[in-house]
């Protein structure tokens, strides 16, 4: 089963996802459970989902929103992939880490925006990984346990205005840039990252990016560890892993996104994230 936030006929939701289709646990469940993130809260309990009887739409009936629209952080990793060329001594001793916005996200099937104030708008297909059990001060030993679902993100970002400084913000936290999607998928219904799933970024049905998650520098379970010793993690928070190499910048010569374009960001198991390019005058 699947899980998914959503808005239809303006109202926003969140529900869960089998063949059928979309079953709308916000307006059978609301009081208790207004959104995905209280019910990970809760514990995803098992009841609400017996006898749910006949879905109540199609997914190509609701607009996608981000997977958790509303989470306390959401924390990224960078230079996270080992690469064929990657310098052992340069490897950094601790995680890069940098934060967006929740107000920067968008959904599957939403605009990309590309900013008037830039022509250098790149794509990074990434695993996301939701907490359940929040905690702090967490061991790698115990971090899995507190891991409630995975999904994709595309950690799209704006590189001159993150490249005016250190400091990765600016150029991470545009509106419509953080795509995630398209909905929760429960780690016992997709391979383990940590053994390895394949992911996969492509642009206009071209080939970017391709990785294997059992290649990061810093795996799943050493950042819920490090995260939490300075952050208290908490349900339904997201921990965006990293990238490969292959996205544009790292391209010769370079491949910035524009207007029109479309991005897919594939992790096995999960599915498909894919958002078109718009101009922000026409989003």
């Amino acid at each position: 089963m699947k899980f998914v936030s959503f808005v239809c006929d303006g109202k926003s939701s969140w529900g869960a996802v089998e063949e059928q289709g979309v079953f709308d646990m916000g307006a059978r469940f609301g009081a208790r459970f207004p959104d995905l993130k209280s019910y990970i809260a809760a514990g995803l309990p098992c009841e609400v989902l017996s006898d749910l009887g006949d879905a109540d739409c199609a997914v190509s009936d609701v607009a996608l929103a981000p997977v958790i629209p509303n989470p306390d952080k959401i924390v990224l990793a960078a230079i996270n992939y080992w690469e064929d060329d990657t310098d052992p001594d340069k490897v950094p001793t601790y995680p890069v880490l940098f934060l967006r916005l929740p107000s920067s996200q968008i959904g599957h099937g939403a605009p990309l925006i590309q900013p008037r104030s830039s022509q250098k708008l790149d794509f990074e297909g990434e695993l996301a990984v939701i907490i359940g059990t929040g905690g702090r001060h967490i061991t790698p030993e115990q971090a899995m346990e507190h891991v409630t679902g995975y999904s994709i993100y595309n950690d799209a970002s704006v590189r001159d205005w993150q490249k005016h400084s250190h400091q990765f913000t600016p150029g991470k936290n545009f509106v419509g840039t953080g795509a995630f999607g398209p909905w929760m998928v429960l780690p016992e219904d997709m391979p383990s990252p940590e053994v390895g799933v394949t992911l996969t970024t492509r642009v206009n049905g071209v080939e970017k990016q391709r990785t294997n998650t059992s290649r990061m520098i810093f795996d799943i379970p050493y950042l819920i560890s490090y995260i939490s010793t300075f952050a208290p993690l908490v349900a339904g928070d997201v921990i965006v892993t990293g990238t490969c190499t292959g996205f544009g910048i790292t391209r010769d010569p370079k491949e910035f996104l524009i207007p029109g374009d479309v991005v897919e960001v594939e992790v096995e198991g999960i599915g498909l994230l894919s958002n078109a390019v718009v101009a922000e005058e026409t989003a």
